[in-house]
């Protein structure tokens, strides 16, 4: 993987040095270096570019395997492993053993995304796909070898991964928990100088209060400016990014004057506001399956996302392919979140397609949250949204599902609405 001989380095540099800790277990960078050699012997033999399935539940394991499959030439793919056997032996099933143009192309990472219909696709990348971007990232956040760096996700999501590895590239000590809940992101907290996280996350953060924090990284989702101004009352900055695990880094905003062009990137909105990037840290491909990746003879690349045109900053709207057709009209679920995020009592809201005979589909919204009330709620939509974009059906809940990394899981509750099977109730 990317980092393996800078771990070695670290090791001979500071070995005493603490790399990794995860729920009181924790490994010395010469510790990890030499756990991460021994496992590579494992696989001395094996053909460049061999396909290196992951599936232990043990954070720390899982970055050693990972070094020890790039020491060793192979490809790690991290698993999720919430994934019970039948689902990871047909996923996996369906993945060749050996990653094709491997070696030519210096891919040396495979991870699982799910974009937003759920379905898991392997996406690999290559080394300088991450590696070059290390740099940018580490002037954007701050971040340096004497910190302690809180990574509080599932490393089979490309967001923490990456978190994971660069923090280790640096040398600074890393901090994984076993796995997303607020109670392991409120313990481990006050010993982290910068944390990665999705929004939701962000939210606990603020509320357990800053103590030693000084940074947090945000991604995964579009962060509202109430909540970045919240972090900012308790001393908390924020770097907020747009990216996706086919394109890396996309875009960033360091100080809340919206979102511009990672360093090394250039974006081009085209009709009908889809994003188009041109970037040296997009991935090679998916494996074994197709996806939303899609690109031009230029060298552009594009996953769908929708995004505003003719700004100076970029403002995202979402996936082209999570939109909701009503009516005759096409609707961004980002679009009408983004409003009733803002009601007193929310604290999570995702917006779906419910089915209806004469319109195709109506917009119903899933609100978490015990006191928000309905008419509230109507009054931001009418307020704030074109009549296509105002819910027609409103739900509540007391949490959200969420996916292993923390972000609202659409697919299900989508799903769940669709089938009346989500453990929800009318909004008051």
């Amino acid at each position: 993987m990317p980092i393996a001989r800078e771990v070695q380095a670290h090791a001979a540099a500071q070995p005493r040095r603490v790399a990794v800790r995860c729920d009181g277990v924790s490994r010395t960078y010469a510790q990890l270096a030499r756990d991460a050699e021994h496992r590579a012997a494992d696989h001395a033999r094996a053909t460049p570019g061999r396909l290196v399935p992951l599936t232990s539940a043990d954070p720390i394991d899982l970055v050693t395997g990972v070094l020890a499959a790039d020491l060793a030439g192979a490809v790690p793919v991290v698993c999720d492993p919430g994934w019970d056997p039948d689902h990871r032996r047909t996923v996996l099933g369906a993945l060749p053993p050996t990653v094709p143009g491997a070696a030519e192309h210096d891919l040396a990472w495979a991870g699982f995304t799910s974009g937003s219909t759920g379905r898991p696709r392997a996406v690999v990348r290559s080394r300088a796909s991450w590696t070059g971007s290390y740099a940018p990232l580490t002037r954007l956040t701050g971040v340096t070898g004497d910190d302690t760096v809180l990574v509080p996700g599932p490393l089979a999501s490309s967001l923490y991964a990456f978190a994971a590895l660069h923090t280790l590239a640096l040398g600074a000590t890393l901090v994984l928990t076993p796995g997303w809940s607020p109670r392991f992101l409120r313990a481990e907290l006050p010993g982290a100088d910068v944390v990665h996280l999705v929004p939701h996350a962000l939210e606990t953060a603020v509320r357990a209060g800053r103590g030693r924090l000084r940074t947090a990284v945000v991604g995964g989702a579009a962060l509202q400016p109430a909540l970045r101004e919240r972090a900012d009352a308790v001393g908390v900055g924020i770097v907020a990014y747009y990216g996706a695990a086919e394109l890396s880094f996309v875009a960033v905003d360091p100080d809340g004057s919206g979102m511009r062009p990672f360093p090394g990137v250039e974006v081009d909105v085209r009709p009908p506001g889809e994003v188009w990037v041109r970037s040296p840290w997009v991935a090679h491909g998916y494996l074994g399956s197709a996806g939303p990746l899609r690109r031009d003879d230029a060298g552009w690349a594009t996953v769908g996302d929708l995004a505003d045109a003719g700004t100076t900053r970029l403002r995202l709207r979402g996936r082209g392919d999570g939109a909701v057709l009503t009516g005759g009209a096409t609707v961004v679920p980002e679009d009408v979140e983004a409003v009733l995020a803002d009601v007193p009592g929310v604290a999570g809201v995702v917006v779906v397609g419910v089915p209806h005979d004469a319109l195709g589909s109506v917009v119903a919204a899933v609100v978490e949250g015990t006191t928000v009330r309905r008419r509230s709620l109507e009054a931001a939509a009418r307020a704030g949204l074109a009549p296509a974009q105002r819910p027609r059906r409103w739900y509540a809940v007391d949490q959200l599902p969420r996916t292993a990394a923390g972000k609202p899981d659409r697919a299900l509750i989508g799903a769940g609405v669709a089938a009346g099977t989500l453990a929800a109730r009318s909004v008051p």
